[in-house]
């Protein structure tokens, strides 16, 4: 079992009326959480209610919102009941039928899940605001991958483990970066079976997500795509050149990026400026919200350890994903910023008129070292502090007002950049 900490999140939101919703890609455990949640629940002697659309059976008691309760009363009468509903996104207009039981003020209280956007096809729609809560199911994270592969025994000091045991803190980090955070491919014993899962991971998305969204009847085209974007993480991505690359036009490059992005295996990055249309006009990054799927796809998943400079571009997908959770439920964006004469700064954090830059080096840093494009960055924003993350231990430098924290990757976990 690997703990999440988005649980207790989960766990407390059961008290709301709202309908609690997890989305998030396949196979990173949201049937496990609801299960989970669901025996918590009948162990304290309340009523539930589980249903699975990918079941024949249940999906014909959503014929109808009558049917639906009808078996619901049934199963709990007319008293409260917790009512589980995994895999909301095979049930059309999904977002039209759950606000109109919604609005019939019934006793019980909904707990869904589905794989990919539920935005996707208005299935859950703005008729929602104010009944729903969204919870985003990400991959395993660091934090739990190195409180699982200890046991638990750190769960409440990670911080001293850090410090005391910094060998066995960059072997479980050299082990993350090559196979992610798909708790499958975690649980798994040896590097055969975690390929053999990420492989089952991988093909379930094409066919299930894929397939459906799009109709494809050949899928060659959309994993060359992919595999282009896996070996331009931390790069500027040109629409021109997919095209050329790949031999397929733009618009439907741009189609294909975005349906990647609603089903929760790519993240989009735009550019930092104070002209929000410069901002819009360039060039995007894209991120895996999974490396260990980055890797898969490059063959390089099985590796024992990944060569530089590749290291590097993979360190900084791990460390975006850290700042994406720690900024999932906030008004603060990521960034990155890069001139024409290529400065660049790996992360800009913005909040407001806020804004943080954070630089990310795989590399051990014995003594402040504050590279020219950083030092551009904060003459011409002034920012308040600024991050440079790397593999040694704590720094500390000043330009003008601007404080400079050199920080240990695994500090940031604990310690929220914003």
């Amino acid at each position: 079992m690997i703990k999440r900490k988005i649980f207790p999140k989960l766990e407390e939101h059961l008290k709301s009326d709202q309908i609690t919703i997890l989305i998030g890609p396949r196979q990173v455990g949201k049937t496990y959480l609801m299960d989970t949640l669901r025996k918590k629940l009948e162990a304290e002697g309340k009523k539930t209610v589980w249903l699975n659309l990918d079941n024949e059976e249940d999906k014909q008691r959503f014929s109808s919102q009558a049917v639906l309760i009808a078996y619901i009363e049934l199963v709990v009468g007319k008293e409260k009941g917790y009512i589980f509903i995994d895999e909301i996104q095979r049930k059309e207009d999904a977002g039209i039928f759950l606000k109109g039981i919604f609005d019939m003020h019934l006793p019980h209280k909904f707990i869904v899940s589905g794989s990919g956007s539920l935005e996707l096809k208005a299935k859950i729609p703005e008729s929602m605001a104010g009944r729903k809560q969204l919870f985003a199911i990400d991959p395993i994270s660091f934090e739990e991958f190195i409180n699982f592969k200890t046991n638990y025994q750190y769960e409440e000091k990670l911080k001293d483990f850090f410090a005391v045991e910094e060998g066995k803190t960059n072997r479980f980090l050299s082990e993350y970066m090559v196979f992610g955070g798909y708790p499958r491919v975690v649980l798994a014993e040896t590097a055969t079976d975690k390929q053999r899962e990420m492989q089952e991971i991988y093909r379930s998305f094409v066919d299930r997500d894929i397939h459906d969204l799009l109709h494809l009847d050949k899928t060659d085209a959309f994993t060359d795509l992919l595999k282009v974007i896996a070996s331009q993480i931390g790069s500027l991505v040109n629409m021109v050149e997919l095209s050329s690359t790949i031999s397929i036009d733009q618009k439907t490059i741009k189609n294909y990026l975005f349906y990647l992005e609603q089903t929760f295996i790519i993240k989009k990055v735009t550019s930092y400026y104070r002209n929000t249309r410069k901002e819009i006009t360039k060039a995007p990054m894209y991120y895996f919200v999974d490396v260990g799927l980055r890797n898969w796809l490059l063959g390089l998943f099985g590796l024992a350890e990944i060569p530089t400079p590749l290291s590097g571009h993979l360190f900084e997908n791990v460390v975006f994903n850290t700042l994406k959770f720690q900024t999932e439920l906030t008004p603060t964006q990521i960034h990155f910023w890069r001139t024409r004469d290529q400065a660049e700064v790996d992360f800009v954090l913005e909040t407001g008129l806020e804004v943080i830059p954070v630089e990310v080096k795989y590399t051990k840093l014995i003594k402040p070292e504050i590279p020219r494009s950083f030092r551009n960055f904060i003459t011409k924003y002034k920012p308040k502090n600024g991050y440079i993350v790397h593999l040694g231990g704590s720094l500390q430098e000043h330009i003008g007002e601007t404080r400079i924290s050199f920080l240990p990757y695994p500090e940031i976990i604990s310690r929220n950049l914003v």
